[in-house]
């Protein structure tokens, strides 16, 4: 059966080319220090060699004055650095999400350039390197949050549909109690006594966040518990935990499944709106939501809402078009 799924899924060729793009594009933004970062990947002085991405090198260390961590992007020791037989090795795009141009030749946010290939913020910081660690930021932030709430969410809702009865009972009025809890006013109060984190944003998402799949569990094991092999492993002398975790669940990850990639773009879209609106993480972290915000306040600054609309996008599609190729593989009518 798994192997019918994987085939279907794959002649959903939509789908299955948005899979390898989306998983690409996260694969390469894991490495986002090695293909957007101010420091050189490798720097040869006097025959030797050095790798600043590791190793925090002092400016005296190439023959300079101070005893600071290098900053290889100051004229004068860029020009040590590559005469006399002295050279080094910068990522594709040499800015990293908190490095600041400081030869821009107008205000910032300044137009996209040779030097700035989207630009930079009001902040003279480079929008590419933004875009590269705030897409991997956001992904990973809804992988998280993603995972916390299918844990929880087919742990609730597998205990509500096996037991049934006043269990059942007790966790429904349970949920529609904390699902009437007003979530955004919860996040300004936080935020407002709290020092913003992207942990402390995830904790307090995670608690909403098994609500939706728990309901959807929970009708399938309430499906399943009365079915001939649930009997049997129940006469066997099977536990209830077996039962519930080795023999029900594996026949009702359907809709887990197919709703991973609308759970994850959703997680995405959260944390972008969060940011927007300055209830996010801090205003240094490189995100999508807080480069809209200033696409907002800098409306002549075209190119800053521009990226990020087109960065979100592109995530969306992605995701959704995964998900459905994904739906159409799982349907119980083409098995």
């Amino acid at each position: 059966m798994t192997r019918r799924r994987w085939q279907r899924f794959q002649s959903h060729r939509r789908g299955y080319v948005s899979l390898w793009v989306f998983s690409l594009l996260f694969v390469l933004s894991l490495g986002a220090e090695l293909i957007s970062n101010d420091k050189p990947l490798l720097v040869s002085y006097q025959g030797h060699f050095y790798f600043p991405l590791i190793h925090s090198y002092p400016e005296t260390e190439f023959g300079g004055f101070f005893q600071t961590e290098a900053d290889y992007k100051d004229p004068f020791l860029k020009n040590i650095l590559t005469s006399h037989g002295n050279w080094m090795v910068f990522p594709p795009n040499p800015h990293s999400y908190a490095s600041i141009n400081t030869q821009l030749t107008g205000p910032a946010p300044s137009h996209p350039d040779a030097v700035n290939l989207l630009g930079t913020d009001d902040r003279a910081r480079d929008v590419l390197a933004r875009l590269i660690y705030g897409f991997r930021l956001s992904v990973l932030f809804a992988l998280g949050l993603t995972a916390i709430g299918v844990v929880v969410g087919i742990v609730a809702g597998a205990i509500q549909g096996y037991f049934g009865g006043r269990t059942d009972l007790f966790l429904q009025r349970f949920m529609e109690i904390w699902g009437s809890m007003p979530e955004l006013y919860l996040l300004i109060i936080f935020a407002s006594l709290f020092q913003p984190s992207i942990w402390l944003l995830m904790a307090l998402l995670s608690l909403f966040g098994w609500l939706s799949l728990a309901d959807y569990v929970r009708a399938e094991f309430l499906r399943a518990r009365n079915m001939v092999y649930v009997k049997s492993a129940r006469a066997l002398g099977a536990t209830d935990v077996s039962i519930m975790f080795r023999h029900v669940l594996p026949n009702t990850m359907t809709p887990v499944i197919t709703f991973l990639p609308f759970r994850i773009s959703g997680s995405i879209l959260a944390l972008t709106s969060l940011d927007f609106l300055g209830l996010g993480v801090p205003p240094s972290t490189p995100s999508l939501g807080e480069l809209l915000s200033q696409g907002k306040a800098n409306i002549e600054a075209w190119w800053l809402s521009l990226s990020a609309f087109v960065v979100l996008v592109a995530m969306m599609l992605l995701l959704n078009f995964i998900g459905e190729a994904l739906r159409d593989a799982m349907d119980p009518g083409k098995e």
